[in-house]
């Protein structure tokens, strides 16, 4: 670790440091900064406004609460731009582009002169993008979320993103739900700033980046609109000057082995998103750890769901908070964590378990007598059609699909898919499985939020609302049903989803972990052979998308780049 302090660390190379520090002095002075200043601690915050990513719409008010945190513990905040990431405005998938995002915002930590570093994040890969980059650059690092959205209302019901988007969609197309109408409600759906108000994967990385230990403890729930965000982000600010004098901790003395069991333990304990498996395992990477798939899912057969909300439940993340949020929650699951394990704050979890607000009445955070699900929101699958795994949201699937056999009916790519799922033509029924290959890190490429294939217009119009489906993408956390996820390898690189036929039988067995092909060894062995590898994706040949194509890895691996490992 370098032992420069402030404007003095990383200098710029010019062959005399005198001079570069000089030469550092003279152009920030240009600013209207004293000595004084200068001669402070640096608390670099990360800036990931942009006005193509409204889950971040707060975040002038929360570098200006953070900077007057900073400045009254007696620091000097030096706010910078990093790559922002609107999980719509992203093209062709924001996970395409979270590796991106964590190498830039690594070396722009790195590159300028910082003694600790809020990193303002909100939106689903933001989060895990600056967390890989606190991993690997390794200065004392605190995390500010922008904070959840509050509910929407439309016709007396209350609304969120994205979970009421998918479902009013789908009564859309089923064509019970007209043009004007779906136009209004994409008014409501939304009301305020922030991120989606269920349980979703910003959500999510919320609560977890909470039991990982690299936020303050209970500003995983605030909403972006209350004040105590605000204060919450003043706070942070305070918080950081005391890291910066400390020169600690850092980010790899409070992500631990027991911090990431601790996060896998909430996970399944919030019914959270399935995209958070993968982002854990990426910023476990950078660390040298690795998140054990098994391991995950025999920490679900013990951890039941507590958290009563969306798209598991029934209630929203303001709601969450107002119950207690996760130092409440992670009361009620005390017995299943690692109490010792360090935060941001100075605290132990036990510290913060202990501070937990108790509230008279409240429903949302389930006691473990009544739990809302008797196991934990995910399971890891096994077989012959997922050797390296796959993943399932099972508590937000539909309990008579969980067992299942029927008859693939493939689809080749995420396009192929478009343009086939509605033809009147297409040779399907509710019994089928849809397939979906194609359509992983390398494939896609990118991995998109294509798993939750929609229900074919024909069997939506029929009153059809859920069938099995499997594929190598990922699906958003705001979304139900019986879909598997994340299959490893994924096809593009030879896995067994790529030999499967339509016309195949598939056998889900999410109780015995199971999902197999019904095809036998010399079959598929025929078909092995008779494999080839896709192309290059177009667009590949040079830039970002010829490093990503060449260096992703797997799902299981957390979709990183092998390098940065």
């Amino acid at each position: 670790m370098d032992d420069a302090k402030g404007l003095r660390k990383g200098l710029t190379s010019y062959g005399d440091a005198g001079f570069s520090l000089f030469l550092r002095k003279v152009f920030i002075k240009a600013k209207g900064y004293s000595d004084d200043a200068l001669d402070r601690p640096i608390v670099g915050i990360a800036d990931t406004a942009s006005d193509f990513n409204p889950c971040h719409g707060n975040t002038p008010q929360l570098i200006e609460a953070a900077s007057r945190g900073i400045m009254l513990a007696g620091g000097l905040p030096m706010v910078f731009p990093t790559i922002s990431l609107g999980e719509s405005f992203s093209h062709p998938t924001s996970m395409y582009l979270r590796n991106l995002m964590a190498m830039e915002t690594e070396e722009m930590i790195r590159a300028q002169p910082m003694d600790a570093v809020i990193l303002i994040g909100g939106c689903d890969k933001t989060a895990p993008a600056q967390l890989m980059a606190a991993a690997s650059a390794d200065i004392p690092a605190i995390v500010l979320f922008t904070g959840p959205m509050l509910a929407g209302h439309h016709k007396g019901e209350r609304l969120g993103a994205c979970t009421d988007c998918r479902r009013l969609w789908a009564r859309h197309r089923a064509g019970e739900i007209d043009e004007g109408e779906i136009g209004t409600v994409s008014e409501r759906l939304a009301p305020t700033n922030g991120t989606c108000m269920v349980m979703g994967t910003a959500s999510t990385m919320a609560c977890v980046t909470e039991a990982l230990g690299m936020t303050l403890p209970g500003s995983g729930t605030i909403p972006a609109v209350h004040a105590d965000r605000l204060r919450n982000a003043e706070a942070t600010g305070r918080r950081a000057v005391e890291m910066a004098k400390a020169r600690g901790p850092r980010p790899r003395q409070i992500m631990t082995e027991a911090a990431f069991r601790n996060a896998l333990t909430v996970l399944q304990t919030i019914g959270g998103s399935t995209n958070a498996i993968v982002h854990l395992a990426a910023i476990a990477g950078r660390l040298g750890l690795t998140v054990d798939l098994e391991e995950f899912d025999a920490i679900g057969r013990r951890a039941p769901v507590l958290v009563d909300l969306k798209p598991t439940g029934d209630h929203y993340l303001e709601h969450f908070h107002i119950a207690g949020g996760m130092p409440r929650l992670m009361r009620e699951i005390e017995d299943l964590l690692d109490v010792s394990a360090t935060t941001v704050s100075g605290e132990t979890l036990a510290e913060v378990i202990a501070g937990a607000e108790i509230v008279p009445g409240q429903t949302v955070i389930r006691t473990r007598e009544n739990p809302l699900r008797a196991e934990g929101g995910m399971a890891v699958l096994r077989g012959n059609l997922a050797p390296a795994g796959a993943v399932i949201k099972h508590a937000a699937a539909s309990p008579a699909l969980l067992t299942h056999e029927g008859r693939a009916v493939v689809f080749e790519s995420v396009e192929d898919m478009t343009r086939r799922i509605d033809d009147e033509a297409l040779d399907v029924t509710a019994q089928d499985v849809l397939v979906l290959r194609n359509a992983g890190p390398k494939g896609a490429p990118g991995m998109p939020e294509a798993g939750y294939l929609p229900i074919p217009k024909k069997l939506a119009r029929a009153g059809v609302k859920d069938m099995a489906r499997i594929s190598d993408a990922r699906m958003s956390g705001t979304a139900f049903g019986t879909i598997v996820l994340h299959v490893a390898p994924e096809s593009a690189v030879g896995g067994p989803l790529a030999l499967v036929r339509t016309g195949d039988r598939i056998r889900l067995d999410v109780p015995a972990r199971r999902l197999e092909l019904l095809v036998d060894e010399a079959e598929l062995a025929r078909r092995r052979a008779a494999w080839t590898a896709p192309p290059r994706p177009a667009g590949a040949a040079r830039g970002y998308a010829r490093l990503f194509h060449d260096t992703v890895l797997q799902a299981d691996e957390g979709c990183d780049f092998d390098f940065l490992r």
